[in-house]
């Protein structure tokens, strides 16, 4: 799963195998129709599951999320717990 700041400060959510790949197809303006019109996008944010599915389920969790302000919390809280595990 990853998140991604777009140029007017919304944040985007999606999943993917290769983040460096997705990640320039995005600023290409050949990604996903919402950044498109955003462009340049940033990485925010990435974590790894070991399947599709999780990465889907977290995506799903992720978006229900309502306000950016509670993503950006999730994104900080779990960027804190992701460094004492590695």
């Amino acid at each position: 799963m990853y998140v991604l700041e777009c140029a007017d400060k919304t944040l985007y959510t999606g999943y993917t195998t290769d983040i460096d790949r997705r990640l320039k197809t995005h600023n290409a303006g050949k990604g996903a129709k919402y950044t498109r019109s955003r462009l340049p996008v940033k990485l925010l944010y990435t974590e790894t599951f070991s399947s599709k599915q999780e990465a889907m389920s977290a995506e799903a969790l992720f978006k229900k999320r309502k306000s950016r302000q509670e993503k950006l919390i999730y994104i900080r809280e779990h960027q804190v717990s992701l460094k004492k595990k590695g």
